[in-house]
């Protein structure tokens, strides 16, 4: 039985400052395409729903494809098609058992996409985008 595991995160697509603040600068050009990447994965209304499925299934364990195809109105190519979309973006990953395929979200991606998204407070000097070494004290590490 082949157990492969795909999907899994690239370190280097890690931010370097603290607290990367979409809201607060613009992004460089490469984390820009990143980004636009990510969000375009979640730009669809059926990768959107898998997402969720797989995030919230079992309290965000692993799920079969099995479980996830009847859900939906599209043909059994098409979720697949939808899932590798939602892989490549860095969104899940996904292991072969035999014949199913299991996924399981990447919360390090959706944790990062929050972060990026959220606004700093006025006067929060605890995260400052990286502009001196301090590490953020209020907000999770960015990996």
């Amino acid at each position: 039985m082949s157990n492969q595991r795909s999907g899994e995160p690239d370190p280097r697509a890690a931010a370097d400052g603290c607290c990367p603040r979409l809201l607060s600068s613009p992004p460089e050009e490469a984390e820009a395409v990143e980004y636009a990447r990510v969000f375009k994965a979640l730009g669809d209304p059926v990768r959107l729903r898998l997402l969720s499925m797989i995030a919230s299934h079992n309290g965000g364990g692993e799920v079969c494809v099995c479980h996830l195809t009847p859900a939906f109105d599209v043909s059994q190519p098409t979720i697949s098609h939808h899932l590798k979309l939602l892989r490549e973006a860095g969104l899940i990953a996904s292991e072969r058992r035999g014949t199913w395929v299991y996924y399981r979200l990447l919360p390090e991606t959706t944790d990062r996409l929050a972060s990026i998204l959220t606004r700093i407070p006025s006067g929060d000097t605890a995260c400052n985008d990286g502009a001196d070494s301090a590490p953020c004290t209020d907000h999770p590490a960015q990996t």
